[in-house]
C-alpha cells in the first residue's frame, strides 16, 4: 500500500508542479494559492490510499482583515496539508528549513513563491533575518504565518519543549496579530516505521484553539503569552 501511495503521491507532485507555474503566470499570487489549496485537498485524498482520515475543527470566527500567527505542534511532514487546508481562506505561509526549498516538485516551488521564511538551522543571522522578512509579508498582507515553535517534529507525538525566539520575532512585527493555538494528533502515526512503509489508518486530527490578540499581550508579558500557547497546545495532544 506504500508503494502504492507514494507513487500517486509522486505524480500529485508533478502534475502540480506545473499547474501551481500555470496559475502563478496566468493570475498571480490569488491564482498560485488557489493551486497551492487544491494540491492540499489532493494530497490529503492520497493519504485515503492508506486508510487515513482527517478532523478539521475550527469553531471560531477569524478575522480576515488582519494576520494570523497559527502556532502548532509538529508530528510529520503530513500536518501540512491540513494546516494549509483548514485555514486556507488566510492563506497560510510556512516558516521552514532551507532544504526543503529545492529539488521537491511542487513542495519546494511553493515555499519558494509564496514567501516562505526558509531558514538554515546551523546559521542565527540568516534565520533571524529570514523571520523578520516573513514576519513583515504577513504583516502587510493578512496573511497567516504558521510556526512550529518545538524547532522540529516530534516523532513518537510526545512535544517537544518550544523555542521562544521565532516567536517572539513573529509578535515584534505583526502586533496586531490574531495567534492561533492550533494542536495536531496521530499525524506522527503515519510515519511511525520511518520513511517506508507507512503507517495504515491513522485518524489525523487538527483542532484549532481559541484565538489570542496579541494586543492584550504587552512585551512585559510575552513569556506569559508564549507560556500559555504552549499549554493549551501540548495539554491536548494525546499519545496512545
Amino acid at each position: 500500500m506504500t508503494s502504492i501511495y507514494l507513487l500517486f503521491f509522486g505524480l500529485l507532485l508533478v502534475v502540480f508542479h506545473g499547474i501551481q507555474w500555470i496559475f502563478l503566470k496566468v493570475g498571480g499570487q490569488k491564482g498560485h494559492d488557489m493551486s497551492v489549496n487544491a494540491l492540499q485537498f489532493s494530497l490529503m485524498r492520497c493519504h485515503n490510499i492508506l486508510g487515513t482520515r482527517h478532523t478539521l475543527r475550527n469553531p471560531y470566527k477569524l478575522e480576515t482583515d488582519r494576520p494570523l500567527i497559527i502556532v502548532s505542534n509538529h508530528q510529520s511532514m503530513n500536518d501540512i496539508p491540513p494546516l494549509i487546508w483548514l485555514f486556507r481562506k488566510h492563506y497560510p505561509r510556512f516558516i521552514s528549513k532551507k532544504e526543503l526549498g529545492k529539488g521537491i516538485p511542487s513542495i519546494s516551488f511553493n515555499l519558494r513563491h509564496s514567501g516562505a521564511a526558509l531558514i538554515d538551522r546551523n546559521d542565527p543571522k540568516q534565520a533571524i533575518s529570514e523571520i523578520i522578512r516573513f514576519a513583515k509579508l504577513i504583516h502587510e498582507n493578512n496573511y497567516a504565518g504558521i510556526i512550529f515553535p518545538e524547532g522540529t517534529r516530534s516523532r513518537t507525538g510526545v512535544p517537544k519543549p518550544f523555542k521562544t525566539k521565532g516567536l517572539d520575532v513573529l509578535f515584534k512585527y505583526i502586533p496586531d496579530a490574531q495567534i492561533v493555538p492550533v494542536t495536531i494528533n496521530n499525524s506522527w502515526k503515519t510515519t511511525k516505521y520511518g520513511k517506508f512503509p507507512y503507517g495504515l489508518g491513522a485518524h489525523i486530527k487538527v483542532d484549532a484553539h481559541e484565538p489570542i490578540n496579541l494586543r492584550d499581550y504587552p512585551k512585559n508579558k510575552r513569556a506569559e503569552l508564549i507560556e500559555r500557547l504552549e499549554k493549551t497546545i501540548t495539554e491536548h495532544v494525546i499519545v496512545d
